[in-house]
């Protein structure tokens, strides 16, 4: 179609067009295009987290790696570091405030050693989580992969971190003459449902982290908490009968998440640590707050994935 100007020019114009009237949306439909980072459905994005299974391995060995890249001990102080902090409670609470009672050092030793390397896992992946999203926004703007993937790389991460924690605490065991039993098989389910735990734990924070960085400014008091309050350093059922504390309150303390792992454990490792020394219903508690916060963590940061690396 052309029509002449008033100069003489002819101008040729575009024919008319069936797409004429529609609006973005239904233009959008009609051609089966997508917002670019749109959220993808929830099965469909577990299925691309799987698909970077491969990916997600690498980082978390490279991150593992360059973590004690610049120590001259290097990989030595992923076991170092939580060692020496069973050194210091054992210093202030079993010697100066004899926090152990009646139970002797070849027992206090390995109870307190397991608590606080069952509780650094969770710490430390609450720590790296937090900062999954905002420490890495560089990777999340230039590259297109399901961001659950990063803070499910930052707790296994931290699992390999504490395999090698273990091997330190399994020649401590022998050492304090607490011999391997069938009870050590219970480490692989328990270890299983705690990293569950911290994956979705690590992926509740790192959505947080995103829109509130001074969330990981705040964190570390959060955690010095619930460490207190999780039995790390001494009996927490013995410690609140003593303070003549309700029943009620020793019954939400010993079912907190942190406290379930650690006692499982130690249930699993230590002679002596016998079943009376679990809350009831242990292993329901395990496994509930493992579905609980795995699944809810993972769904809770999906709904906000169109969110990541914008504004």
């Amino acid at each position: 179609m052309s029509e002449t100007t008033h100069d003489g020019a002819v101008a040729v114009s575009a024919p008319p067009s069936p797409d004429d009237g529609l609006s973005a949306a239904e233009l959008a439909r009609k051609y089966g295009l997508a917002v670019s980072g749109a959220r993808p459905p929830l099965g469909e994005y577990a299925r691309q987290l799987w698909q970077r299974r491969h990916f997600i391995l690498a980082f978390s060995r490279a991150k593992l790696t360059a973590q004690y890249s610049k120590a001259k001990l290097g990989q030595v102080w992923q076991v170092a570091t939580p060692l020496l902090n069973a050194v210091v409670y054992f210093f202030i609470f079993g010697v100066l405030m004899g926090a152990r009672g009646h139970m002797p050092k070849s027992t206090y030793i390995p109870f307190l050693v397991t608590g606080v390397f069952v509780f650094t896992f969770t710490q430390t992946s609450a720590m790296a989580g937090v900062r999954a999203i905002s420490g890495n926004l560089g990777l999340v703007r230039a590259l297109h992969f399901p961001r659950a993937a990063l803070p499910v790389s930052f707790a296994l991460q931290q699992l390999q971190q504490l395999l090698f924690s273990m091997l330190v605490l399994v020649a401590m065991l022998l050492g304090f003459g607490h011999y391997p039993a069938a009870s050590w098989l219970l480490i692989f389910p328990t270890l299983a449902l705690q990293f569950v735990f911290n994956t979705g734990l690590a992926m509740v924070l790192a959505r947080a982290g995103a829109k509130t960085p001074d969330l990981a400014q705040l964190l570390p008091f959060v955690l010095r908490t619930w460490l207190y309050a999780s039995g790390v350093m001494y009996s927490l059922v013995d410690q609140l009968k003593k303070a003549h504390s309700p029943g009620w309150l020793i019954d939400v303390l010993s079912a907190n998440p942190a406290a379930v792992y650690i006692d499982l454990m130690r249930f699993a490792l230590i002679d002596g640590y016998g079943a009376d020394k679990l809350p009831p219903h242990v292993w329901l508690l395990a496994v509930g707050w493992a579905l609980l916060v795995g699944i809810g963590g993972f769904v809770y940061f999906w709904k906000a994935e169109e969110q990541y690396g914008r504004g």
